[in-house]
């Protein structure tokens, strides 16, 4: 029989359509193609999807601190604290996954994560690290988009569903991501403000569910869109499904610069002082305050009990030195050097910065007082005359000095007609030659880390080469590693394919690899050519040695790629002289054969 509170599909078109015509006139018509709805037994679909965007995780708390280091410089004790939980949250989901349990205790706490600290000290960028690392999706919102919507939950439940479409609408998939809301502070119930705060505290109470577990329809009331889509949905399948996502496994991570918390601790700390509490220096900078931070802090910043209840877990950021901006404009990694060497290279410019601009570009951003997005707007503000002079001097080479940067006028003509090209071309050496020198120094510093994770040996010319593929391609040192570790790939494979075709064992050794290596990164040799050329060189010499003596696994170092006669006539007169064989036995046995 029919259900009676199920609209009809014809209904629901004509709602929609009626809805158009009110709002657009008829400018917007609904076209609906007949679609025959799949026949499908329920057999047919047991077994689908069973594990379908499942997560496998396996990755532990000091492996994710490692992949954040290569990033992130300083915030250990953040590192550590997100690293930490948020592996300890997808860790338990998986063993969860493996065991087929759940949780069989009540009041199950969920490791949502509230993240303390000034502005541009790398608080969204760390959790946008860990979602790329950990492969789940991940989606960012602004906690100011709520307070200016007041209170609706549809606004914060719209979180839920971007999940969705971040996961190409896999809603398993989506049920294990990350929900990201920046600048939570703005939500925070005035202090000034007498009586209940409705818009902000209203918007703290909306998302009291979601942080811990509730169904959130992906059906959006009052929608047109989502009616057409369930439409639609209904044609091609003949049902009429109830699509929503469970938020207990979606870990939710909130952050904010709390400006006026340290005065709050210190307020909280002075009058402990007085009585039996802890005592603690108020004389400190006020962002280190921020590590005595406490439930009733927050609360009297602005908070409802409850929802700070549902962010059991604190990660507090420290400011930023000047020399800690230093480190990040040096850090091979860091997307603020890499995105402006890529602005330049589209134009077929190769930019270098001298340390000593560096210096001087990290003083000015420190200056700003803005963390670490003040070097973003410094090198734009430096760099915009060169940018757009450059590309049109016919420019191949720009050095950064601090002279270019206080004077870039001055700078423009003498790289210009009639300017002193070669003073230019011997600076930019002198720059080129001490960052590729700082670029090896990073890699050797963490030789046993990159190779391992990796599983690339790092010799000395193997890390030469990654520097030249750095600098070259415009990568990050992650991104060179893998083409490295490629080409490593490869030609260890030719070991295997000259082994098939020719029935001879060849095995090269480390300092071949870096030599082929070498021809494949700079001077584009594919691995076909190598294999030909190895053929041609080695095929006939290393058979005869087989055929005479019984020996069929050879060491190839690097000279014999180079010198492969030589190699051979030393590898031939080698193992004969082994087993007594002279060329007379040879001419010999080639009569007799």
């Amino acid at each position: 029989m029919k259900d009676a509170s199920i609209p009809d599909p014809r209904e629901i078109e004509k709602e929609i359509s009626d809805y158009l015509t009110k709002k657009y006139g008829n400018q917007v018509k609904i076209v609906s193609p007949v679609v025959v709805p799949d026949k499908q037994s329920p057999e047919d679909d047991e077994g689908k999807g069973e594990n379908n965007g499942g997560i496998r995780f396996d990755l532990k708390p000091e492996e994710l601190i490692g992949y954040l280091d290569q990033y992130i410089i300083k915030q250990d004790s953040a590192k550590q604290t997100l690293a930490t939980k948020v592996c300890t949250h997808f860790n338990r989901i998986e063993h969860q996954r493996q065991t087929g349990t759940q949780d069989e205790f009540e009041g199950r706490i969920k490791n949502n994560i509230v993240m303390i600290g000034p502005t541009g000290v790398g608080k969204t960028y760390m959790i946008k690290l860990i979602a790329k690392k950990i492969g789940v999706p991940f989606v960012k919102a602004d906690a100011t988009k709520f307070s200016e919507t007041g209170y609706v939950g549809g606004d914060v439940e719209d979180m839920v569903r971007d999940l969705v479409r971040e996961s190409d609408n896999d809603i398993e998939r989506a049920q294990y991501g990350i929900v990201y809301i920046d600048e939570i502070d703005k939500i925070a119930g005035s202090r000034q403000h007498f009586g209940t705060d409705v818009s902000r505290s209203g918007v703290q109470r909306a998302l009291l569910k979601p942080m811990e577990e509730t169904e959130v329809e992906m059906k959006v009331p009052h929608d047109p869109i989502s009616m057409i889509q369930e439409v639609e949905q209904f044609r091609k399948t003949g049902k009429r499904e109830k699509r929503s996502v469970n938020t207990k496994n979606i870990l939710f991570i909130v952050s904010g610069a709390f400006s006026e918390l340290p005065e709050i601790i210190k307020n909280r700390t002075t009058q402990q002082s007085i009585g039996f509490g802890a005592k603690i220096d108020s004389s400190r900078e006020p962002t280190s305050l921020l590590s005595f931070v406490k439930s009733e802090d927050l609360v009297e910043y602005g908070f409802e009990s409850e929802f700070i209840g549902r962010l059991p877990v604190r990660s507090v950021f420290e400011r930023l030195t000047r020399q800690d901006l230093l480190d990040i404009l040096q850090n091979p990694n860091n997307p603020v050097i890499l995105s402006k060497r890529l602005d330049f290279a589209t134009y077929g410019i190769d930019v270098r910065f001298s340390d000593e601009a560096l210096e001087l570009l990290s003083g000015q951003a420190y200056d700003e007082n803005t963390g670490a997005r003040g070097l973003v707007s410094v090198i734009e503000q430096a760099l915009i005359p060169f940018e757009t002079r450059l590309p049109s001097m016919n420019i191949r080479r720009f050095p950064v000095t601090p002279e270019a940067i206080q004077n870039p006028e001055k700078a423009l003509k003498t790289m210009g007609p009639g300017g002193d090209s070669a003073k230019q071309e011997a600076e930019f050496a002198r720059i080129a030659e001490q960052n590729r020198s700082h670029i090896i120094d990073y890699i050797r510093k963490n030789r046993k880390k990159l190779a391992e994770q990796y599983g690339l040996p790092l010799s000395k010319s193997r890390i030469a080469a990654i520097a030249d593929y750095y600098w070259n391609y415009v990568v990050e040192i992650g991104t060179a590693m893998h083409r490295i570790k490629h080409f490593y790939d490869r030609i260890k494979k030719i070991e295997i394919d000259f082994y098939n075709r020719h029935d001879v064992n060849i095995v090269f050794e480390e300092d071949a690899i870096d030599f082929i290596s070498e021809k494949m990164t700079n001077e584009s040799l594919n691995i076909d050519q190598i294999y030909r050329k190895l053929s041609g060189d080695f095929e006939y010499g290393l058979k005869l040695v087989r055929d005479k003596t019984g020996k069929n696994r050879f060491f190839i170092p690097g000279y014999a790629l180079e010198q492969p006669e030589a190699f051979l006539d030393n590898l031939i007169k080698t193992e004969f002289a082994k087993h007594n064989i002279t060329p007379e036995s040879i001419h010999k046995e080639d009569r007799v054969e």
